[in-house]
């Protein structure tokens, strides 16, 4: 099954500062310029926790493995075959599937990004459980969305319970094709719901990769604005008692909001506000490819900054639409024609 969408009419002034395309970022990411991005920052869908009320094929491994004899379930499928019979990035059947499915999108890009461009991720982390609950809409294992159950195959470092490592495991996999890795902030969510777990402690933080292309020779060079970094990442040092440094902090503390327009996983402002000022020159382009509700465009433009969002949800792009707009005012937005899945 292709994952498709219906064609958007061109609609708005030719030089609008924000522009929403809707479709998959496997396609769109190909038809940018080349070096036309100075940043890209997303939040692309976690691993086996909602579908975002898309259909997957979930007999997809056993049709993989059906067409070769010598396939292990492992070997990793091109994205292009995974989405032509009918997968879904997040809803993979193995967590290696999809760091290799999401590294490959990323990758995509990477022409358009600027030899002085970043490139900002935040990902987190999943449990493995043989029979795993998917919100259609919401967070995994909470509130009242409907939710479904799948088997998923154990082996190797898939163990009941296990802790995944899918940041570290996505961060390594994009080290192996030459990124250089500059931070890995965290990010403390002190206001998450509680859980049912009794024998573990809960898990507050997620994963902001920052990463910059690594050059033909020499030492990495891009842009970043360092008197932008956030008051909340700024830590004190203890030397002794009578010593102590101010300085940025690879920790940040942020609540977690709730969604909207229907999106359960939205950016807090404060959390992406300072990657775009730090990251991004005063108007240069960001780039969200899973764009969900346009928070990151939104925050562009209002920052002063030209925005390109993708995403594949009719749903979320015309939300994205919608908030764009609040944000630069009626007139102001390019709708993007969208793009056939398979193109």
């Amino acid at each position: 099954m292709n994952q498709s969408t219906t064609p958007e009419a061109n609609d708005g002034p030719s030089d609008a500062r924000i522009k929403v395309h809707r479709g998959d970022a496997y396609d769109l990411m190909a038809d940018l310029p080349p070096e036309s991005i100075d940043l890209l920052i997303t939040s692309p869908p976690y691993w086996g926790l909602r579908s975002y009320g898309l259909d997957h094929n979930e007999e997809i491994l056993k049709e993989w493995l059906a067409e070769d004899n010598s396939r292990v379930q492992t070997d990793v499928p091109p994205y292009e075959w995974y989405r032509k019979h009918g997968g879904v990035l997040g809803l993979e059947p193995l967590p290696e599937w999809f760091i290799g499915h999401l590294v490959e999108i990323l990758q995509r890009g990477a022409p358009a990004l600027k030899p002085g461009g970043s490139m900002w991720i935040n990902i987190g982390d999943t449990y493995f459980a043989r029979w795993s609950s998917i919100r259609h809409d919401g967070r995994q294992g909470l509130g009242d969305n409907p939710r479904s159950r799948r088997r998923t195959p154990m082996g190797g470092f898939r163990q009941e319970k296990q802790m995944l490592l899918i940041p570290a495991r996505f961060a390594i996999a994009m080290q192996d094709l030459r990124w250089i890795l500059r931070n890995d902030l965290i990010w403390h969510k002190p206001n998450v719901p509680p859980r049912p777990e009794k024998d573990r402690l809960r898990l507050t933080h997620e994963h902001f990769f920052h990463f910059v292309k690594r050059p033909k020779e020499g030492r990495a060079k891009y842009y970043y604005d360092f008197e932008e970094v956030e008051g909340g990442a700024q830590d004190v040092v203890y030397y002794d008692v009578d010593e102590a440094e101010e300085g940025a902090a690879d920790v940040v503390k942020v609540g977690a909001r709730s969604g909207s327009d229907g999106h359960s996983a939205t950016f807090p402002i404060n959390l992406i506000k300072p990657r775009i000022l730090t990251s991004c020159p005063p108007g240069g382009t960001v780039l969200d490819p899973f764009c969900g509700t346009g928070r990151s465009l939104s925050v562009a433009a209002s920052t002063g900054r030209n925005a390109i969002g993708f995403e594949l949800t009719e749903s979320f792009q015309q939300a994205a639409v919608k908030n764009a707009e609040a944000a630069l005012g009626q007139g102001q937005l390019t709708f993007g024609e969208s793009k056939e899945a398979g193109e």
